[in-house]
């Protein structure tokens, strides 16, 4: 009966320790959020969706400002460098996780691993010399290549691990009835691993839509909302982590609530993306 009351208090005292650090990990979160709620706020009004940022004077002369043009060009920069970086990544992972005793395999790993701890800054500077330079112009293109050198090492590691989760009595029933290889990995394995593709992709994304440094380097930034929306793919194009960057070191106040605002923007987006990944995690299980 003693060692009974024993273990229950230490399960209790255990417990609470749990619960202790959950609290003091969650809290500095919730503070921030709290703090970027209470300051952008005021800032997301119909405008900020509909108006273009302009030039300082715009501000001063209390003409409405927004940031239209930023909001757009995240989503064309993301959305290119996602369609850029899912073969690659996916492609690697694959090649590691379906034929392991490749030749190439080492390489790819060693290649990955060196892409994955490289500063996001560097890539930024890759995609300058790659893209940037030749063109003789920022662009959206660069901005979206940089941003495609950050998702590429994570679409590698969830798509191998995905793929290996799967068991191996479903590639042998594929390979049964005659089915090539590449056959059996995109018509039986691929479709079996859906939920933790789509969760890595998703994941990707998200890592990716954060990212500020690599695009001071490639797609620049721009004020104004472009005539066509090839603008925005070869010329300068604005993104929210480089706006939310240039509008916190500015001199205007207006401009400081509109950063906090376009913070908002993207908190809630990041914060869809992991909700849908960590929903299709458990839709799996």
């Amino acid at each position: 009966m003693k060692t009974l009351v024993q273990r229950n208090i230490r399960d209790r005292i255990m417990e609470s320790l749990l619960v202790l650090s959950t609290i003091v990990v969650l809290l500095p979160l919730v503070i921030i959020i709290v703090h970027v709620i209470v300051n952008g706020i005021s800032a997301l009004n119909w405008d900020f969706f509909t108006q273009e940022l302009g030039s300082p004077s715009r501000a001063l002369q209390g003409r409405p400002t927004g940031l239209v043009h930023t909001i757009l060009g995240t989503l064309v920069v993301d959305s290119m460098a996602l369609i850029m970086a899912i073969p690659i990544g996916m492609g690697a992972g694959i090649m590691l996780s379906e034929f392991p005793d490749h030749k190439l395999n080492p390489t790819i790993r060693i290649m990955n691993d060196t892409l994955n701890g490289m500063p996001a800054i560097l890539k930024g500077l890759l995609a300058f010399v790659l893209i940037v330079k030749p063109m003789g112009t920022f662009s959206g293109l660069a901005g979206a290549v940089a941003l495609a050198f950050v998702m590429i090492p994570i679409l590698a590691r969830t798509t191998e691990s995905a793929l290996m989760s799967i068991p191996w009595s479903i590639r042998e029933a594929g390979l049964a009835i005659g089915l090539p290889r590449w056959r059996v990995v995109l018509s039986t394995v691929m479709p079996a691993a859906r939920f933790g593709l789509v969760t890595g992709t998703l994941i990707a994304f998200a890592r990716a839509a954060g990212e500020a440094a690599p695009l001071l380097f490639t797609s620049f930034g721009n004020n104004y909302l472009p005539n066509h929306w090839l603008g925005m793919i070869l010329g300068p194009a604005d993104t929210l982590p480089q706006r939310l960057y240039s509008l916190a070191i500015s001199p205007y106040t207006h401009w400081h609530s509109m950063g906090w605002a376009a913070a908002i923007v993207l908190l809630v987006f990041v914060i869809l993306c992991f909700g849908t990944a960590r929903y299709l995690t458990r839709q799996k299980h």
